[in-house]
């Protein structure tokens, strides 16, 4: 089968194509089971406009469309103030949508719900709790509580490499562990889709990376589709299936675009061709030529005259 890109929303809409990225069969053929897979989340022309404090309206988003397969992982990537944040919020249903709607396995989504689960950038366990009553916290809030949620939580603190810290506190944890308790309590509850907002922005690079490696191994054992926010550019590629692009004035699906790197993905690949041609285009995408330059900072010198490092 020769390689080829399949049209986004917004493609279609315009009626282009875009040039396709090589791609290995093996790769081609994954791709094309996945999109045999039923459709687990369908974003339809989705749109949120805000009225700021004079009175203004500002149209954070406009017209989103997308799609998410079953076991998919999508990232969203976008330039400072394009919507990514707004768009996970409303999916999860801590924000309305101002038009457009959302149909999880063919379902309107209109407020939160047990079958989105959701992990966010700052560390969100309940500090007076253990590890194991903060997982066992939400399938106890769903009505199954005693030695069963108990037994559950444990499997899950496993899952996720924990386990030995099962009655430990927050304060006890690193980062990473702190998200990976976040990652089993949101999984705890089976959820059809599960929502990332930067889960490892705030982490030191060399814990970020191994949650990456964590999260991977994770979404390989367990049946849950993963739409996970990143403005990190090898965090976006190195993790997904595909990553959405998202334009800014109004928040916009610029591209989709699969990437052509074989899994499972090793920190090796960073430097594969294919991963760097991906990372230009999504970066093309992200900052377009003729773009309007950044503004220049104030030159305000706080050294001496001729004591220069360039």
């Amino acid at each position: 089968m020769p390689d080829h890109h399949p049209a986004t929303e917004s493609d279609r809409a315009a009626g282009e194509k875009p040039p396709a990225l090589p791609m290995p069969p093996e790769v081609r053929a994954r791709f094309d089971r996945i999109y045999q897979r039923p459709v687990v989340f369908d974003v339809q022309n989705l749109s949120r406009t805000f009225i700021s404090p004079q009175g203004q309206s500002i149209q954070a988003l406009g017209g989103v469309d997308f799609k998410v397969h079953r076991r998919e992982l999508i990232t969203v990537i976008g330039p400072s103030g394009c919507g990514k944040s707004t768009l996970i919020r409303i999916i999860a249903g801590l924000e309305s949508a101002s038009g457009g709607q959302m149909l999880l396995d063919g379902q309107p989504v209109t407020g939160p719900g047990a079958d989105r689960g959701m992990v966010f950038q700052g560390y969100t366990l309940f500090p007076w709790l253990s590890v194991k009553k903060n997982v066992m916290f939400g399938l106890e809030s769903t009505g199954r509580g005693g030695a069963a949620a108990e037994r559950e939580a444990l499997q899950w603190i496993d899952m996720v490499g924990l386990d030995g810290f099962a009655d430990h506190y927050p304060h006890q944890l690193s980062g990473g562990m702190k998200q990976r308790v976040a990652i089993a309590r949101a999984l705890a509850n089976k959820p059809r889709i599960l929502l990332m907002d930067e889960p490892f922005g705030a982490l030191d690079a060399q814990t970020r990376a191994e949650m990456q490696d964590y999260l991977l191994q994770i979404w390989r054992n367990v049946d849950v589709t993963i739409l996970f926010i990143t403005h990190d550019l090898d965090e976006a590629i190195y993790l997904a299936d595909r990553v959405l692009v998202l334009g800014r004035n109004p928040g916009h699906v610029k591209e989709i675009v699969e990437v052509p790197v074989p899994r499972p993905r090793t920190p090796e690949q960073m430097f594969d061709p294919r991963f760097t041609r991906v990372k230009q285009r999504v970066e093309h995408l992200i900052h377009p030529p003729g773009e309007a330059p950044k503004k220049p900072l104030p030159v305000i010198r706080m050294t001496a005259v001729g004591d220069e490092v360039f």
